[in-house]
């Protein structure tokens, strides 16, 4: 397929994918949304990927959130409504894509921006970083689901109802970033986690993933069940001779 809006590269089991819209700090369209979903896609079933980096183009900003010119165009042409009937099972999508995700964030995640960096499973941001998750300042709620999940309940809330700025810093402090980097290191740090990751099992990794996805809400005594159960069916070890080879072979 080919893109307008978002850039997919794969190699040595790491696919990157780069929000392109930089003259507006790769403010999220309805079209940008559903190349990403459509990248996150072929990464799924592509078995040459074992782990996905997203970030955005420029220096100045990972996304500035809605492209709101296109919400302002669209709910004159219609009936008022400007919201993305698919935003929401694609930005799930995103969330529960099998693959691990990485954000490099770049700069300015402001808005959808926020959520989808929120989205992901792992964080590295440079010292240009920061968010806003500013739905409330503008009338709308997103995020509720996710950013507690990042941050727990009383820092996601303080976030969600004041809208406010949270710098690099303060954002490597309270969670939101796994790693705080110079500019200059950003994508080599990504490509470094993403490089671990994808030297491990990738039937494992995505499975630690799926179980911790499922274990969500549930009770801790069923999660310890749920691995038991998951060790003993689809997520069954290799034989030892096999998965400690490098170790074996070491003696």
């Amino acid at each position: 397929m080919t893109y307008e809006f978002v850039v997919l590269e794969r190699a040595a089991g790491i696919a990157t994918i780069v929000l392109n819209r930089p003259e507006v700090l790769n403010a999220l369209n309805r079209q940008m949304y559903s190349e990403l979903d459509e990248a996150i896609s072929v990464c799924e079933v592509d078995a040459s990927v074992s782990v996905i980096i997203i970030t955005g183009a420029g220096e100045r900003a990972f996304s500035a959130g809605a492209d709101i010119h296109e919400m302002a165009r669209i709910a004159r042409e219609s009936d008022g409504t400007a919201d993305d009937p698919d935003r929401g099972r694609r930005m799930w999508h995103l969330a529960t894509c099998k693959k691990p995700t990485i954000g490099a964030i770049n700069g300015l995640a402001y808005g959808g921006g926020a959520v989808v960096a929120s989205s992901l499973d792992i964080r590295i941001g440079s010292e240009n970083a920061s968010f806003k998750f500013l739905a409330a300042s503008y009338g709308r709620v997103n995020s509720t689901w996710n950013l507690p999940m990042q941050v727990g309940w009383p820092i996601a809330k303080e976030l969600l109802f004041t809208a406010r700025v949270v710098e690099a810093p303060e954002a490597n402090e309270i969670g939101l970033l796994n790693y705080l980097v110079d500019p200059d290191k950003l994508m080599p740090k990504a490509i470094e986690i993403a490089g671990h990751i994808a030297n491990n099992d990738p039937r494992m990794v995505q499975g630690i993933k799926r179980l911790m996805i499922d274990n969500v809400g549930t009770p801790w005594r069923d999660m310890h069940a749920n691995e038991y159960i998951a060790v003993s069916e689809n997520l069954a070890p290799p034989p030892i001779a096999e998965g400690f080879s490098e170790f074996l072979e070491k003696k």
